[in-house]
Order: structure tokens, then C-alpha cells, then sequence
């Protein structure tokens, strides 16, 4: 380690003047021109094997209010770019903690894409102590492409009890050089964190507004702040607009009078939320949130097909679904699903390579990266933005549900002249819905859950097969919508969605359509359920908070200890009509396989 001597006696020769810059009072002298080229090669040498070690060079971290570190963290140290640089252009942004990472927003220019290329092997987190200029080096968790704009990268948590800071920079293929730049480190839990264009308007997604989940909110407190293009340098707010809705963690403001005109200039643009609070009826001073949030264009996004929208799409939130998604995706295809939105929350069971082998093979499937824990809600509002220049209608729904007509077992082969069993019968459904009443904004079909049905390991053949006991009443609902007809606010409460005014929803009888909910799946796959609830307004299994109530499992407490019937447990009916119908129509006539069988088969 060297001393503070060594260091400044370091920095006094990087401050050497150039012997170059004298060279014009002896331009005709030969020995002297010698003497300047030694000095440029001698220089040249010295900046080519002295290292940057991250004693001497440590990048600017400042942090703010909403840390969760102590404000001892808060530090300034010296910083210089690496020389390799031009070779990894990429830059910190911004720094998120969440309770088991630390989230780092990357940009690149073009170069954005490179980030998941070069993958986890080729950058290492580097923390520093507290106190002191030793540092840590830990592999990285995870690489991804973002927001068109930025990728992320994961970093672990630091060994705490090492005083060391979760302040953390990148450092590139085992350089010394580390990536820099003035950063905050912000809470997941108050922050803004992104931001889309819709129209005319800006609509952000804010953690920590606190509003309640099924009402909207008086926009009168809120607005939206613009950083143009000085942000990045004093992260300073130029542009303010009033706010037109606030509900559950959505605000929408107009854009801007000069950005208006040309809504295409708003990609990319800094944004966030200004609260004004209210104490005994007095407006307080206004809080601004801090903001990871860029504005972008999903209109840039989906290409214009000739023949217009896709008539049905669907959209999930998902969290390591890599062995259900394959014969979720090619069962509701059958059915007539013709686009799909991934949102990923944060999986780490290769799910991108399973959406990839689905795309190549033609199922017209995304994959969208949603690092924000318990935002189902917002995400879903983020989705129905995204899809509405794609999709007339988006179904919301889980991976463990599966749409069903009973009507469609042989006994009933009579209800096929109305053109919705077989093939493409989700589909026709919707378009006759649709066609028959254009006030009609939203499809609610009722849920039936399914038990393990005395398995006690995942089912070979899938789901639709390998489960088929469940209980008497049914639970619910899950919605088929028009994006273009949702209010304003874009509330959504348990996948349904507020309506425009004018538009209504409809009720499908359940002897026309039910969603099978395999709920209450083999105990290995359950009590993945433990870790953490997507939703933000439902409590987290390992709450105790609303333990009874109808978003917990009967009979379970707060700690995912499989009861010794788990088999047997939620089998009031059994039930093969799914079953039945994916065996007669599903499978290969051939092999007897189903579409995923083979990929079941290869995972066991």
C-alpha cells in the first residue's frame, strides 16, 4: 500500500511540465529535439505501466438524505478516467439499493448492448471502506439491457461488517481503471423510476408516494420536473408542469411547452414528481423526489404491421417462470394469443434464453427488463402503455393460469357453431365480444384454483395435464382489456383495470370461459411464493400482516414449512376437463408428445 508521501510525490510527476512545450526556443537545436522526443517516449511509458490502483484514484460518490447508509458514508475522493476509457464508454448514472442488491444504471451511447455481450465475466464490483483506502473486489450478479437508453448491472451486497460501503463503482475486464462518475445512491423504496411518453403527456412510475391502491388522488398536489440537458451536470430541474392524475404509483403531467410541439424530443429527458403535502390544511414545501427515471417512446419500439394491430396479445410480471413459460405461451398461442410482453422482475433462471428459443420459433414474444420489487400495479400500467399502438385487446394474467371453454369437451361439440372452441377460440371470443357491443372495454372471466393433486413433484407432461383437483368455488377474476379505453389514471387492481368514462366491462358466465389457476402448485414450486409478492399492495407471505385474508394460502402461516398433507390439500373437485382437452388437441399424432413435453423431459 503506499504512503500519502508516495502518492503526492506520484501526482507532483504527472504534474511534470512537457519538456515539448519549450521546444520552439531551440527549434534549430538537434540535441534538443532529441532530448523532447526521450521525454514524450519516457512519458508515453509511464502512463502505459503505471496502474491507476484504486488507493490513488477513487471515483466522486455522494450521498443523499434517503440513503440508508449512515452519514459517515458521505465522502469525496480523488477521480480521474481511465485510460482505457475510449475502449468501455459506458458511465454510472444513478445507483439504486434494493434489500438484496445494488441496482446500477449504465449508459453506453451505442455501445449499450455491448454491456450484456461482454456479461457478468466482464465487469467486477468494487466497494471501498469507510474509513481508509482499502477496497473489495465481488463478482458481478448480473448484466442486462434496460431501457434502450441504459443497461443495468447487479452488484452484491458488501460484507457490512467489514465497514465497507455499498457505494460501489464498476471495474472493467480486471483493469485498474474503474468506471466513474458523481452519483447518489437512492432508496428502491422513494425514488422515480421511469417514465413514459403517451401522446402528448408524461406518465412516471414513482416508489413511495404512499397512495392508496384502489382510488385516485388529488393531481393538485403533485407535478412533474423536467432536467434538460444541464441535469447530467448539476442535476438541476429546468421544467415544471402540473399534474393531470395520480393513482396508486402513476402521475401523468403534460410535457412541456417547448417539448410539446416535438414529443420525439422528450426521449431520454431526466424527469420527476413534485409532492406538495398538506399539514392541519397548509400547504407545506414541496418535495421533490429523487429520480432514476428517463423518459421514453414506446411508439420507437413496435414495428407497423400492414395489416394493423395484433387482434389479442397478453402480458405477464414474471420472476423465474424459465420452467412454466414455454407451454403457458404455446397453449395460449393455440388459443389465439398473437403478441406477448415478458415483463422479467428480476429473474436469474436463464428465462431470456427461453423467450429467446419462443421468438426464433415464431411465437412473437418480448422480454422486458422490470428490476422494481413490489410494482406489479405500475407494471402492468407501464404494459398497457406499451401494447395500446400494438394490441386491441391485452389479456393480464399469471403464468399459472390458463384460459379454458368447457364447452369444448365432446359432449359439448354442439356450442362449436358458435366459433369459439378449437383452435384460435380465445381469440374469436374476443372479436365477437367486441363486434357485438363497442362499449365493451374489458372481458372478466372467473378463476377455479387448483391443488397439487396428490403430486409431489412437478407433473412431466405440464400443468394443464398433471393437475386436476381443485376447489368448489370459483376465485375472482382475470381481465382481457382495450388498452385504448383505460381512464386516465391507469388503476389496476387485481389485473382489471378503471375504465374511461362511457365503457364497461362484462362478466363471461363460467359455463362460456373459466381461467384454471394452478395455484397451489407441488410444495417445491409454491413455496418459491415465500421470497416475495410482486404486488404492491398485497403483504409479502412472511408478514404477518392480513394473514387470513384471501391472498395467502388457507392454513399457512408466515414461514414456508410444507404441512405434511400439502398433496392432498385444496381438492374439493376433480376436474379433467383442461386435461382432456390439451390431450385431444394438443398433442402430436405421431409421438403422443405434447408441444413442451420434450422440454419438461430435458429439465428433469
Amino acid at each position: 500500500m503506499e504512503s500519502s508521501d508516495q502518492r503526492r510525490k506520484r501526482k507532483r510527476v504527472f504534474r511534470q511540465p512537457y519538456p515539448s512545450l519549450y521546444c520552439h526556443s531551440y527549434l534549430f537545436s538537434v540535441s534538443f529535439l532529441a532530448l523532447c522526443l526521450g521525454s514524450l517516449t519516457f512519458l508515453y511509458l509511464l502512463f502505459r505501466t503505471v496502474p491507476f490502483n484504486a488507493s490513488a484514484f477513487r471515483p466522486v460518490l455522494v450521498v443523499s438524505s434517503l440513503s440508508l447508509l449512515s452519514s459517515s458514508s458521505s465522502r469525496t475522493v480523488d477521480s480521474v478516467q481511465d485510460f482505457d476509457s475510449f475502449l468501455f464508454p459506458w458511465k454510472i448514472e444513478d445507483m439504486v439499493l434494493f434489500p438484496d442488491y445494488i441496482l446500477l444504471l449504465v449508459s453506453g451511447g451505442k455501445k449499450v448492448g455491448l454491456m450484456k455481450k461482454v456479461g457478468v465475466e466482464g465487469f467486477e464490483c468494487v466497494y471501498y471502506r469507510e474509513i481508509g483506502s482499502d477496497f473489495m473486489v465481488k463478482r458481478v450478479i448480473s448484466v442486462d439491457e434496460f431501457d434502450g437508453l441504459r443497461s443495468i448491472v447487479r452488484c452484491p451486497l458488501p460484507s457490512m461488517n467489514m465497514n465497507y460501503s455499498t457505494l460501489v463503482t464498476l471495474r472493467v475486464g480486471g483493469n485498474d481503471g474503474v468506471l466513474v462518475h458523481n452519483q447518489t445512491l437512492n432508496s428502491w423504496e422513494k425514488v422515480a423510476y421511469s417514465a413514459n411518453l403517451d401522446g402528448d403527456t408524461v406518465v412516471v412510475f414513482v416508489k413511495g408516494l404512499k397512495l392508496r391502491g384502489n382510488k385516485e388522488s388529488d393531481p393538485s398536489l403533485f407535478s412533474c420536473h423536467f432536467g434538460l440537458g444541464k441535469w447530467e451536470r448539476n442535476e438541476t430541474f429546468t421544467l415544471t408542469t402540473k399534474a393531470l392524475s395520480a393513482a396508486q404509483e402513476v402521475v401523468r403531467c403534460p410535457l412541456p411547452r417547448s417539448i410539446g410541439n416535438n414529443p420525439i424530443k422528450a426521449n431520454g429527458i431526466r424527469v420527476t414528481i413534485g409532492v406538495t403535502p398538506y399539514v392541519r390544511a397548509r400547504a407545506q414545501r414541496q418535495l421533490i423526489f429523487p429520480s432514476v427515471a428517463k423518459i421514453t417512446n414506446f411508439g420507437s419500439e413496435g414495428k407497423k404491421r400492414k395489416e394493423g394491430k395484433y387482434k389479442l396479445c397478453a402480458c405477464t410480471m414474471v420472476w423465474n417462470q424459465a420452467s412454466s413459460i414455454r407451454e403457458w405461451i404455446m397453449y395460449h398461442s393455440w388459443l389465439g394469443v398473437e403478441r406477448w410482453f415478458i415483463y422479467d422482475n428480476n429473474s436469474d433462471d436463464d428465462i431470456d434464453e427461453v423467450i429467446q428459443d419462443l421468438d426464433r420459433d415464431n411465437y412473437n414474444v418480448t422480454r422486458h427488463v422490470w428490476p422494481w420489487i413490489k410494482t406489479q400495479e405500475a407494471g402492468f400500467s407501464n404494459c398497457a402503455l406499451r401494447a395500446k399502438d400494438e394490441c386491441n385487446w391485452v389479456s393480464f394474467m399469471d403464468v399459472d393460469e390458463y384460459f379454458y371453454f368447457p364447452y369444448s369437451r365432446p359432449k359439448h361439440q354442439r356450442f362449436k357453431n358458435f366459433g369459439y372452441a378449437g383452435q384460435h377460440s380465445l381469440r374469436t371470443l374476443v372479436a365477437n365480444v367486441s363486434s357485438a357491443s363497442p362499449t365493451i372495454a374489458e372481458i372478466r372471466t372467473s378463476c377455479h384454483s387448483f391443488g397439487p393433486s396428490g403430486l409431489s413433484s412437478p407433473p412431466s407432461q405440464g400443468v394443464t395435464v398433471g393437475y386436476t383437483c381443485r376447489l368448489q368455488s370459483p376465485e375472482r377474476h382475470k381481465s382481457i382489456i382495450r388498452p385504448d379505453a383505460l381512464h386516465v389514471t391507469l388503476l389496476n387492481v387485481v389485473h382489471h383495470f378503471r375504465l374511461k368514462k362511457g365503457f364497461r366491462y362484462l362478466n363471461l358466465p363460467q359455463n362460456t370461459a373459466i381461467v384454471n389457476h394452478y395455484k397451489y402448485q407441488v410444495w417445491e414450486v409454491f413455496r418459491a411464493k415465500f421470497y416475495r409478492r410482486v404486488a404492491t399492495y398485497v403483504a409479502d407471505w412472511q408478514e404477518s400482516e392480513k394473514e387470513g385474508s384471501r391472498d395467502r394460502a388457507p392454513g399457512l402461516g408466515t414461514e414456508a414449512i410444507e404441512p405434511p398433507d400439502w398433496p392432498q390439500k385444496f381438492c374439493e373437485v376433480w376436474d379433467f376437463g383442461l386435461r382432456d382437452f390439451v390431450l385431444s388437441n394438443l398433442a402430436d399424432l405421431s409421438s403422443g408428445l405434447l408441444p413442451w413435453e420434450s422440454h419438461y423431459a430435458s429439465t428433469d
